[in-house]
């Protein structure tokens, strides 16, 4: 209050609206946490949870990304898709599941565009709940790298159309299994 020069009801109102957008979590007797950089995430979080909105956003984006990460790729960003994708097959649970977010989040920092960065990473904690859910499924095939290898592969030539055909396929794939990977 004194830092800003505001009285504690403005300063309470303000952290409400924060709370609200999805960018604070407050919990009594435990303290305030930042939840996001953005107001995406909550925005994102409030704008429902069909699976198939995600999914349409999803086949969206991650083809883009794709294409961009093999075309800006640097050497680093691939190492860092290369150690999510090797900590991710030979993980399961929920290491599995962080190395396969840590995957898609590297391919998307790769594409070089933030704002579709930000747009693709606030989806992410929708697209774990359900990507965790199937991971729970009797069936479900966790550990495939399928798609990621190859998605990899291309960014690495520098195959823009490949990576972005892989991408989809790995779209595809998911679908038919009824999975988010």
């Amino acid at each position: 209050m004194a830092a800003l020069g505001v009285a504690r009801g403005t300063l309470r109102e303000a952290l409400r609206a924060l709370q609200y957008s999805g960018m604070l979590e407050i919990r009594r007797g435990d303290g305030t946490f930042v939840r996001a950089r953005s107001e995406l995430p909550g925005a994102l979080a409030r704008a429902g949870s069909d699976v198939s909105h995600f999914a349409e956003a999803r086949a969206a984006l991650e083809p883009a990304l794709a294409r961009l990460a093999a075309e800006r790729a640097t050497p680093e960003a691939i190492a860092r898709i290369a150690e999510a994708l090797e900590l991710r097959s030979r993980t399961d649970g929920e290491e599995w599941l962080d190395a396969d977010v840590a995957v898609h989040e590297a391919v998307a920092a790769a594409s070089g565009n933030p704002i579709l960065f930000e747009v693709y990473t606030a989806l992410l904690p929708q697209l774990c709940e359900y990507v965790r859910r199937d991971a729970q499924r009797d069936g479900s095939a966790r550990r495939d790298p399928r798609g990621h290898e190859e998605l990899l592969d291309a960014i690495r030539r520098g195959d823009a159309d490949a990576a972005a055909a892989s991408a989809r396929g790995n779209l595809e794939r998911a679908a038919e299994g009824d999975a988010l990977d």
